[in-house]
């Protein structure tokens, strides 16, 4: 399992852009996460699914409140990462209001979630390997902490936790 301490994976995930600008055209973007993050300070937040109860309810929409105090404490983006398309996290992000505050990220082959060793299999409830609920503040490309959640839990990973560790 990842560290603090440990680079991030070099793998790919991808973004929809709705709106085409600054370089990106619309539908699917390629996001290289090592270069992506190189010299920025990011509060990154995986979670199961996208349109899941408690990631619809809870995780996404404190990232989203908190932005403007997250960006004040120095944090640069927000990510969120879930083993699900780009296309489902583009609509996600429209249903949850996040443009312009959290990057949502898919890791539709769930690259990055085996990379960092933080999946979750719930083959069994006919999900597949998803990732873990977790969130980590990400200084320059490396874990400056990682908060994982245990299974069915919503106690460390939310936006006041982080907004905690960053101000620290």
């Amino acid at each position: 399992m990842i560290q603090v301490g440990d680079q991030l994976p070099d793998v790919t995930l991808q973004e929809y852009s709705e709106v085409e600008g600054n370089g990106c055209s619309i539908g699917p973007n390629p996001v290289k996460v090592r270069e992506a993050a190189k010299g920025k300070t990011i509060a990154l937040f995986a979670l199961p699914g996208a349109f899941t109860p408690t990631c619809s309810a809870k995780h996404v929409p404190g990232y989203v409140e908190k932005f403007d105090e997250l960006k004040k404490a120095g944090v640069d983006e927000i990510w969120c990462v879930s083993v699900n398309d780009a296309f489902v996290m583009g609509a996600w992000a429209r249903e949850q209001k996040s443009a312009g505050k959290v990057r949502m990220l898919g890791d539709g082959s769930a690259d990055f979630a085996r990379a960092t060793g933080l999946t979750l299999d719930l083959t069994a409830r006919g999900m597949g390997v998803r990732s873990n609920r977790y969130s980590m503040l990400v200084k320059d490309g490396k874990v400056a902490s990682l908060n994982v959640e245990g299974p069915g839990k919503f106690e460390v990973s939310d936006a006041g936790t982080m907004l905690s560790q960053v101000k620290a």
